[in-house]
């Protein structure tokens, strides 16, 4: 998670105040906030105020999901970080709950995560009362502000009423610090083989792992990276699990690592590597980066501990550092992504992640037309009222390159092509509304490589109030996008070249708000 720290030391000497936290405490009621706002989204989560980024603490326990997230309660720029929280019973309807975790004398509280310590390893547990342990880091200005490197640190909370209130450790920080600039980010699970707990923590230019029989006391046991992947900016928010080889018995493990700046299309994203993991060390034959997006608004995403099916569930935040600060929102800033289901896949000697929206998102669908096909012999367009809160989907027979777009009276268009000559994935934003507040955000049309199977392209467009999500090929080529229209969207059209093409099982639904 990026810092502004040099803008907010005056903001600290009023929030660095440890705060009462009950579980009657307001400070997040939305009796007040309707979700109603120009922009706002409505099937994504998004705070009913204020500013947000990195996703946090993302846990399963007792019938609930928990979505911690990095918060500043006073302003909608960063500031001194907080943990907000929400919680879901299907991670498709959110109920937004009181600040987890406030500031203290040790510093802000960045990023971490979160996990149910089952066998009380920690003892924490009271009354056979099973104890949620949050392990995030301190960031301490104070040491930033005089030059230090020895700001960051790592703590723990720990909760025994899931989640509603927390108690910090008196004993933090389990983990200090040498004299690392960046050393944030822990990511904790149980690996039951070693039976110890496992700690993925970033340190500038590569990922630390630590072992720990009781999440107080942990022990440095490899590092990796610092020869592999992309290093165009500081690694950030890692996370480490093992999936099965979707078609075959192999299971191999994923490493999750956040890079800001040094993304494919600019400023912040998200790579990911392949390989082994035996307890101590992650090893991997793969040399250069894979990207989990390639869009420009998905970075620091991380995925759940202690699903009740063992699903890999993934959440990003929707922004990028080049210009979170700036988007065009007056009452809260920044959304997350959809919860997407990981898996893996082997294709040519390859490993790949796949992501797709999860299967309980079509409880939100309410079809608006439905098509076998649809001959392109010319453009194909479909008007409304709005495309906002829309969820489009088909499969194109490409012969040669296709072209799909949302566009307004006002001449606000967003498009994307797909171009299998030129083995290239398009999106193009540059003049989808509105673009000014930050050069890098509307200035380049985005570019993923591509691999055409065969003519057979299976494509879904997910649209909200400020943002498109694009999942091709199952889940193979991602792009997530913010876009901010004056006017709402009211013409989709998809067109073919001069050799026209089909288009099959065409449908169309409106998504209704998670809100209301």
């Amino acid at each position: 998670m990026f810092k502004y720290g040099c803008l907010i030391a005056l903001a600290l000497l009023f929030s660095c105040k440890e705060k009462e936290n009950t579980s009657n405490t307001t400070e997040q009621e939305t009796a007040s906030i309707a979700y109603t706002e120009k922009f706002r989204p409505q099937f994504h989560f998004s705070p009913p105020e204020k500013w947000m980024n990195d996703p946090n603490g993302l846990v399963f326990h007792e019938g609930v999901y928990h979505l911690f997230y990095q918060y500043y309660p006073d302003d909608i720029v960063w500031g001194p970080m907080h943990w907000g929280h929400a919680v879901s019973k299907d991670m498709i309807r959110w109920e937004n709950k009181p600040i987890a975790l406030y500031p203290d004398e040790l510093g802000l509280i960045f990023s971490g995560s979160a996990v149910v310590d089952r066998n009380n390893t920690s003892g924490f547990g009271e009354e056979g009362k099973v104890p949620l342990v949050a392990i995030y880091t301190y960031h301490l200005m104070e040491g930033e502000k005089a030059g230090r490197n020895d700001f960051q640190t790592q703590g723990i909370a720990y909760s025994l009423d899931n989640g509603d209130s927390w108690t910090k450790y008196e004993g933090n920080p389990v983990i200090g610090n040498d004299g690392i600039k960046d050393f944030r980010d822990p990511k904790v699970f149980w690996h039951e083989p070693s039976q110890n707990w496992i700690m993925a923590l970033v340190a500038g230019d590569h990922v630390k792992f630590y072992e720990s029989d009781n999440l107080k006391e942990w022990e440095l046991t490899s590092e990796f990276g610092k020869d592999k992947g992309a290093h165009g900016g500081v690694w950030e928010c890692p996370d480490l699990f093992k999936l099965p080889v979707t078609g075959n018995e192999e299971e191999k493990w994923v490493l999750l690592v956040s890079m800001n700046p040094g993304a494919p299309n600019g400023g912040s994203g998200t790579q990911y590597f392949v390989g082994e993991f035996d307890g101590t060390s992650f090893t991997t034959d793969q040399e250069d980066a894979k990207w989990i997006d390639y869009g420009m608004d998905n970075y620091a995403g991380v995925t759940y501990n202690n699903t009740p099916n063992g699903e890999r569930i993934f959440i990003g935040w929707m922004s990028n550092w080049n210009y979170a600060r700036n988007t065009p929102t007056e009452v809260w800033r920044s959304s997350m992504t959809l919860p997407r289901n990981i898996s893996l896949h082997k294709k040519g000697g390859e490993y790949n992640l796949q992501s797709l929206p999860l299967e309980q998102f079509s409880s939100l669908q309410k079809m608006q037309k439905q098509m076998d096909s649809i001959v392109l012999n010319e453009t194909y367009t479909l008007e409304a009222d709005t495309f906002n809160n829309t969820d489009i989907s088909f499969t194109a027979n490409l012969n040669e390159p296709l072209e799909v777009s949302y566009s307004n009276a006002s001449g606000e268009k967003v498009s994307f092509t797909i171009n299998p000559e030129e083995h290239k994935l398009l999106l193009d934003r540059t003049q989808s509304g509105i673009v000014d507040f930050e050069e890098s955000f509307g200035q380049r049309v985005q570019e993923q490589p591509f691999t055409l199977e065969d003519r057979e392209v299976d494509i879904r467009l997910i649209m909200d109030a400020s943002s498109l999500e694009i999942f091709i090929e199952e889940g193979s080529y991602i792009f997530t996008n913010q876009l901010f229209p004056k006017e709402e969207y009211t013409t989709f059209e998809i067109k073919a070249g001069d050799a026209g093409g089909v288009v099959r099982q065409f449908t169309y639904h409106k998504i209704t708000s998670i809100w209301n």
